[in-house]
C-alpha cells in the first residue's frame, strides 16, 4: 500500500503545553500508531526530531520510521521544536507529508515562558526541591532564557503564519481550554484527523481522562522574584496581544502570575 504522507498526524508544539498528554490520548486511538522509540535518536515514541536532529539521516529515513507496521493507521509526530521550522523547512515538510494534519496547542505566552524555566532550572540545579531553589533576574537568568529558546517557543503568531502557507487548515488549540476539558479538546483533535471518539475503547477514555490531570513532566513550582517576572511579562505581552488577533483565542492563565506583584 503508497502512502500519501510519511507521518499523518504532526503535533508542532508548544513546549509545556499538554502535547505528552495528546500523543498519548491520541496513541490509544485504534486508528493510529506512534513510531517505536530509537533513544537518543528519537525521544520516547512521541518526538521523530526529524527537521532539527535527524535531517541528516535522509527522507527514506523518516519515511521508513513513520511507516506504521499495520497498514491504514495514521502515524504521529508530535515534536515542539517543529513550531519555529523556517518556511523552506515546512515546504520540504509539505513534500514528505502533503495530505497531514497539523496541530499547534497554544499556551499564555507568560505562563508558558515560567514553565519552561522552572523545567531548565531544575536541569541545572540537579533536580533542587521547589524550597531549595529560586529564580532570579541576571545574567544567568537571561542566559537561561536563551537556552530554553523562550522567544522562539513563544513567537506563535509568526509560527502560525508559516505553517499556514503549506498547511491552510492547521488546528490551533489553546491550552487553559484543552486543560479545563480534555475531552472535548481530544473529541476536537479526533475529527480534525478525520477519526473518531467512539472508537476509543471506555476504559481507554476514562484513562485518559485521568491522566490529563496530572503533568507528565513534573517540574518543582520554583518560586520566582518580582523583577525577573516583570522582566517575563513585558518581554511576552506584544506576542500574547498579537496572537489573540491572529486566532481569536483569549489568554488568562498568565494574569494569576502576576497577581500580588507590585
Amino acid at each position: 500500500m503508497s502512502r500519501a504522507n510519511s507521518a499523518d498526524i504532526l503535533c508542532i508544539g508548544a513546549q509545556r503545553s499538554m502535547t505528552s498528554w495528546l500523543h498519548h490520548a491520541m496513541s490509544a486511538h485504534p486508528g493510529t500508531w506512534a513510531f517505536p522509540n530509537f533513544e537518543p535518536v528519537t525521544s520516547t515514541s512521541k518526538e521523530a526530531h526529524y527537521w532539527d536532529w535527524n535531517l541528516k539521516r535522509g527522507d527514506d529515513w523518516y519515511r521508513v520510521l513513520m511507516r506504521p507496521l499495520k497498514d491504514g493507521l495514521q502515524s504521529l509526530d508530535f515534536t515542539p521544536d517543529y513550531a519555529f521550522l523556517e518556511a523552506d523547512q515546512i515546504a520540504h515538510c509539505k513534500t514528505l507529508n502533503p495530505e497531514a494534519k497539523v496541530i499547534y496547542i497554544i499556551r499564555d505566552p507568560l505562563a508558558r515562558a515560567l514553565s519552561a524555566l522552572r523545567m531548565h532550572s531544575m536541569w541545572a540545579s540537579q533536580n533542587a526541591a521547589a524550597g531549595d531553589y529560586r529564580i532570579t533576574y541576571g545574567d544567568a537568568f537571561l542566559k537561561k532564557c536563551a537556552q530554553a529558546r523562550i522567544w522562539e517557543h513563544g513567537a506563535y503568531s509568526a509560527n502560525i503564519r508559516r505553517w499556514r502557507r503549506q498547511y491552510p487548515d492547521l488546528l490551533v488549540l489553546n491550552f487553559e481550554d484543552l486543560a479545563a476539558d480534555p475531552l472535548a479538546g481530544l473529541k476536537t483533535v479526533l475529527q480534525h484527523c478525520g477519526l473518531g471518539f467512539e472508537a476509543i475503547p471506555t476504559a481507554d477514555q476514562e484513562r485518559i481522562t485521568g491522566r490529563a490531570a496530572r503533568v507528565i513532566w513534573q517540574t518543582p513550582a520554583y518560586a520566582i522574584d518580582a523583577d525577573a517576572l516583570h522582566y517575563l511579562h513585558g518581554a511576552t505581552w506584544n506576542e500574547r496581544r498579537r496572537t489573540e488577533e491572529e486566532t481569536g483565542l483569549r489568554f488568562a492563565e498568565g494574569a494569576g502570575l502576576l497577581e500580588g506583584l507590585a
